[in-house]
């Protein structure tokens, strides 16, 4: 079986990464980063994923939490231990420069050649381009109202100009790739920071601090909305099982701690901080349409600039993912350059952000996506965790890249049983325990609508392969 990337980049002369240098488009896709071509520092995966966290979504999952009838300390409890996911993101990108590939390939040593494209399928790409929707239309969202203060009416031609524009940008980023990002997400956090200090003095002026719903939750009502609080939370870090794409060009050497701690701090902070205003926020405005009711509280000079930060967060948020979803395609066996397949993924997005603007209600959209992806990404990002620690972070990337049957990773028939059945076993426990709007298992409907997918999906998926791949050793 050939292999299904274009063939590597080896011109490096004097050991310079020609093939990732900031302003030029990358070359590489999901082959092996030779150790000639790693540069970088751990510490600069912070601004990368801080960049990509100080966004709308966030803002608008915070004042979610506070609707659900949480009060303010209860919000603040459950976006603490969500944000903690992060660990494990920073956990997976470990794998990054131990491999010197991108996530999309290290998974084949938890699911086989073939069992991986069927898997980077549905839990990578598929999850990639809703998300690149979901948050294209945020950044949408924010840009039709500064066309309104323009004194443009954002009408149905208007807003698919708009949403096209968004999408140039995005793309741009995307298919320049990772050397690009990183040197412009350090500028992009930097801008970000600023705008939403502007935002936390204003919020924080004029919160409740003392706040409490009007119908306060007990018993299992209340255990219902902190469990899928902290799914709805967890979403977040959870589809980010890609993190080793942004860490793979780092030299083979890094220490492991620090791509953790870095790519983890990256995540945490800015999550925790930008929900939290959210939640703040909406003790005093109507948080289920945040942009509107921030501006209540926003200086007359910055109600311009707020929208433009919050289509920057997101265009930075997207960028990511639809680089992501770019080597996502490439892993499923498809034969396409990583700028084109970046291109291809981003015009999908924008018809599906098209229908979410257009057609469906954005707010219970993402609460639904959010809350039932977790039924597939808690499992997922439990297996690779494990086999990151089962391997203890051992990965060869010439015999990741190996596509034969007479690869390593070959398994039986292109497939690793331990891997898939320990998946398809957590996901279907965690559809048992799943409470969503979209769907409610029967094991929830039986608790009440106490929503346990999560560490029930993740648990017996850890557990399942461990035991399982213990057994394929003997």
């Amino acid at each position: 079986m050939a292999s299904t990337h274009p063939a590597p980049r080896t011109d490096v002369p004097n050991g310079s990464p020609t093939t990732d240098r900031a302003g030029k488009i990358e070359t590489r896709g999901i082959e092996h980063i030779p150790e000639a071509e790693r540069h970088g520092r751990p510490r600069e995966l912070f601004t990368v994923w801080a960049a990509a966290n100080v966004n709308y979504l966030s803002l608008v999952v915070g004042g979610t939490l506070v609707l659900m009838g949480l009060s303010l300390w209860q919000s603040f409890a459950v976006i603490v231990v969500g944000n903690l996911f992060w660990v494990l993101v920073g956990l997976l990108a470990v794998s990054g420069p131990a491999s010197g590939t991108p996530s999309e390939v290290v998974m084949r040593a938890q699911y086989g050649i073939r069992g991986n494209r069927v898997n980077i399928a549905i839990t990578g790409w598929a999850v990639c381009v809703c998300y690149v929707a979901l948050n294209m239309a945020a950044a949408a969202i924010a840009a039709f109202s500064l066309v309104s203060k323009a004194g443009v009416v954002p009408n149905t031609g208007v807003k698919i100009l708009v949403v096209v524009a968004i999408a140039a940008v995005t793309l741009t980023i995307g298919v320049y790739g990772h050397a690009t990002i990183v040197k412009l997400y350090a500028r992009i956090t930097v801008v970000l920071a600023v705008a939403f200090a502007v935002v936390a003095v204003c919020v924080v002026a004029h919160a409740r601090w003392n706040y409490a719903p009007p119908a306060p939750l007990h018993g299992s009502a209340l255990w219902a909305a902190v469990l899928g609080g902290i799914s709805l939370m967890a979403s977040g870090p959870l589809s980010y099982t890609n993190s080793a794409d942004f860490s793979r060009y780092l030299p083979s050497a890094t220490s492991a701690k620090a791509v953790l701690g870095w790519t983890a701090l990256g995540g945490f902070l800015p999550g925790v901080v930008v929900t939290s205003l959210g939640a703040l926020a909406a003790t005093v405005v109507d948080m289920s349409d945040p942009q509107t009711g921030l501006e209540s509280i926003l200086p007359a000079w910055f109600r311009p600039v707020f929208p433009l930060a919050l289509v920057l967060g997101t265009i930075a948020l997207n960028a990511m993912t639809t680089y992501s979803s770019g080597l996502a395609l490439q892993a499923m066996g498809v034969r396409i350059r990583r700028s084109l397949s970046v291109l291809v993924d981003g015009t999908l997005g924008v018809a599906l952000t098209l229908y979410a603007l257009l057609v469906s209600d954005f707010l219970d959209t993402v609460s639904n996506v959010l809350q039932l992806t977790v039924v597939l990404l808690g499992p997922s990002t439990a297996i690779y965790a494990a086999d990151i620690l089962l391997r203890r972070n051992r990965y060869h990337g010439p015999e990741l890249a190996d596509e034969t049957p007479d690869g390593p990773f070959w398994y039986t028939r292109g497939v690793n049983p331990a891997g898939v059945t320990a998946l398809l076993v957590g996901a279907a426990a965690a559809l048992l325990c799943v409470d969503t709007h979209l769907y409610t298992g029967p094991l929830a409907r039986a608790m009440g609508g106490v929503d346990l997918s999560l560490p029930v999906g993740m648990g017996i998926a850890a557990a399942l392969y461990a035991a399982l791949r213990a057994r394929a050793a003997k």
